[in-house]
């Protein structure tokens, strides 16, 4: 590679837009990243400590991972050799488009869908096929299925991110089964959901499932994905594909023990989707806003041209919402988080007082 080439492929790198992270903001009520803090702190801190103490952090983790996946395994009730690992669902995601997409693959997906997803995409020049939400952000069946044959991989993040939106459990099997390609489904959110395909890979070699620990355990700031799919796959992925060690000491550590609360982890689960059915409920009655259903962690919302404003007056407040803009016909559209219930209630209470 000569110097101009080298400066000809960093200018066009340079005017791609990456990844949008929310802006960082002290001292505030934080719900524009769905994070868990539902999850008790006391009880990750705990976890974090105990993972300290079985850990020797000169070594490489040779080995350690193994226990994790058992322990993934139990989980989610497949067999061990269907799971991998990685630092992150984004890194998996990364993987996989470095691997089976190209500038001759087409991929078939939503629009909006996972931003990290839609970047990478253009990263690699990977033109997609995007299918546009409704007025009333769901999704058309038939209008996947009609494109079908013009693509080579399907991704769905189910559910979807931002919108919150998850096909019915026997319409994705349907895209799933009708498909003649690599299929992607990304259940980063699938805890707070109604279903999981997860089961799916042992009947469909072509599926991969994507997930994380990072929201329905609260273990966003450990980055631990892992990935699902049937035996050859996950040999090659773990083996060849990924690194040689994808995952620090610690977070192995603490992914293994996070995963025996699994107890605790379902409560907080309950409480999150009854607060997320609050939400929905209270910006509904406020009539100021079109609200959409959700399956997931957090809650849509299109605030009729005032999102700026309310934005910046929550923020002013200390309550750091996403601010997401044009979605589909929407043109001012909000997401928020679904947090502890005082958390939401200091939401709930700020919007109300901005309405008045």
């Amino acid at each position: 590679m000569t110097k101009k080439q080298f400066i000809s492929i960093l200018d066009n790198l340079s005017k791609l837009q990456g990844y949008q992270k929310p802006e960082y903001y002290e001292d505030v009520i934080k719900l524009d990243s769905n994070e868990n803090f539902v999850i008790n702190k006391q009880l990750q801190q705990d976890l974090i400590s105990e993972a300290q103490k079985s850990s020797d952090v000169r070594e490489y983790p040779l080995g350690k991972s193994d226990k994790l996946i058992e322990a993934l395994a139990n989980y989610i009730g497949l067999p061990k050799q269907m799971i991998g690992i990685g630092n992150g669902s984004d890194q998996i995601l990364d993987i996989i488009l470095a691997n089976f997409a190209s500038k001759k693959t087409k991929i078939l997906t939503s629009n909006p869908t996972f931003g990290f997803f839609e970047e990478r995409c253009k990263l690699y020049q990977i033109p997609t096929i995007k299918i546009p939400f409704t007025k009333d952000m769901t999704l058309g069946l038939d209008n996947f299925l009609s494109k079908f044959k013009q693509a080579d991989i399907l991704y769905l993040d189910s559910p979807n991110n931002p919108t919150g939106f998850q096909f019915k459990k026997e319409e994705i099997a349907q895209l799933i089964k009708k498909f003649d390609g690599l299929v992607i489904v990304d259940e980063a959110y699938g805890e707070f959901s109604d279903y999981s395909v997860s089961s799916l890979v042992k009947k469909y070699e072509n599926l991969i499932v994507v997930r994380t620990l990072s929201k329905s355990f609260g273990l966003a700031g450990l980055r631990l994905g892992y990935v699902l799919s049937n035996k050859k796959f996950i040999d090659v992925f773990s083996r060849v594909l990924q690194y040689p060690y994808p995952l620090n000491t610690l977070a192995i550590e603490a992914g293994f023990l996070a995963l025996q609360k699994i107890r605790q982890i379902s409560e907080t689960i309950k409480i999150i989707k009854d607060e997320r059915t609050r939400i929905i409920k209270k910006l509904r009655e406020s009539g100021a806003f079109d609200v959409f259903d959700s399956k997931a962690n957090f809650v849509l919302f299109d605030a009729r041209g005032a999102d700026k404003r309310i934005y910046t007056a929550l923020l002013e407040q200390g309550i750091s919402i996403r601010k997401l803009g044009k979605i589909g016909k929407h043109d001012g559209c909000l997401r928020v988080t679904i947090g502890t219930k005082e958390m939401n209630s200091k939401f709930l209470l700020a919007i109300r007082d901005l309405l008045k």
